[in-house]
């Protein structure tokens, strides 16, 4: 293919999960990193890996931009459970929204055709609330924390430089993305599955989405070159909503295990969550996130190529190793 890709964060979790992708459906593949130290991509004399530095408004992307045709902006500043910073919005509009429309604007200068940015489903809200209620690209967007609001002033900014120039963006806003190299919450609850550990959560009747990282990644390939995919606003999922119940059972079952899942009721751990202070990490476990990804199918034709088994599956080779990383 003559179209050369630069990936932003190459070395991160989804970095890495699309370099490889793209390589293998022969794309020219370029990205960047922040620094040299501690990334787990190799970079040491080679020409394909951009240094940045600190990732502001002052961001010099201009040697990293040229003869790109599509950037995929993934590099961001995280969200965090319990940030410290003493002002959060600050520093996540420093990277989050500042960064990424300096780039723009450098990528325009350097005839980038199109920005694939991948956003977040936190900036249509925390949760749907309720099983019948479902996200989808044309709610109006409720941000609730300043790395939502980032992300949102983000997508807002590229779409005025696209209205402006010309410049062809994309936006995605995915769930939770799981995949080889996942940390957080969703490795610890695979290391206890894996150990098997009881848990107390096999009466959790909540409904969430996820999405592979293998799915993302075919839909942003998907993304990158299709013409009715320009201007456009995306939600992504695997298409298979579960419980946090049903989610552990299948993690069992894709490692070859029994799970151990005490049907304790959902009430009682909102409470002992509240009384720790674990409000946030109770609301991902319990309070449901619903998505409705047929935009994506219809508009563009694209469907999964992974089902969440084969995803979980595809995490690790060996459970075991997994454990110990």
């Amino acid at each position: 293919m003559s179209t050369t890709i630069l990936i932003t964060g190459i070395n991160g979790f989804l970095g890495r999960g699309i370099v490889k992708a793209m390589q293998e459906s022969g794309y020219l593949v370029k990205g960047t990193v922040r620094s040299a130290n501690g990334n787990k991509c190799s970079i040491e004399d080679d020409p394909r890996i951009f240094i940045t530095g600190e990732i502001d408004e002052q961001t010099d992307w201009g040697e990293a931009l040229d003869g790109i045709d599509v950037v995929v902006h993934l590099v961001a500043r995280v969200h965090v459970m319990n940030d410290v910073s003493d002002d959060p919005l600050a520093a996540f509009r420093k990277v989050n929204t500042a960064g990424t429309l300096n780039m723009a604007r450098q990528a325009v200068t350097a005839g980038v055709k199109r920005i694939v940015f991948i956003s977040s489903i936190k900036v249509n809200g925390e949760g749907t609330g309720d099983k019948k209620v479902v996200f989808s690209e044309v709610d109006i967007p409720d941000p609730q924390d300043p790395y939502a609001v980032s992300k949102w002033e983000a997508e807002q900014g590229l779409m005025a430089i696209a209205k402006e120039t010309g410049l062809e963006v994309v936006i995605i806003r995915p769930p939770l993305v799981y995949g080889p190299g996942v940390k957080a919450n969703f490795r610890s609850l695979m290391k206890w599955v894996i150990r098997g550990v009881p848990l107390p959560l096999g009466a959790v009747d909540n409904k969430r989405s996820l999405v592979a990282l293998e799915n993302l990644v075919s839909f942003i390939i998907h993304c990158m070159e299709h013409p009715k995919a320009a201007g456009e606003l995306f939600l992504i999922s695997d298409g298979e909503d579960v419980s946090t119940t049903e989610l552990l059972q299948k993690m069992a079952r894709a490692f070859g295990k029994r799970s151990f899942l005490i049907p304790v009721p959902v009430s009682l751990m909102f409470f002992v969550a509240r009384m720790l202070g674990k409000n946030n990490i109770a609301d991902r476990l319990f309070g449901s996130l619903l998505i409705d990804s047929s935009k994506a199918r219809n508009l563009l034709g694209w469907k999964p190529v992974v089902s969440m088994v084969e995803g979980l599956k595809n995490m690790v080779k060996d459970p075991y190793a997994f454990m110990e990383q």
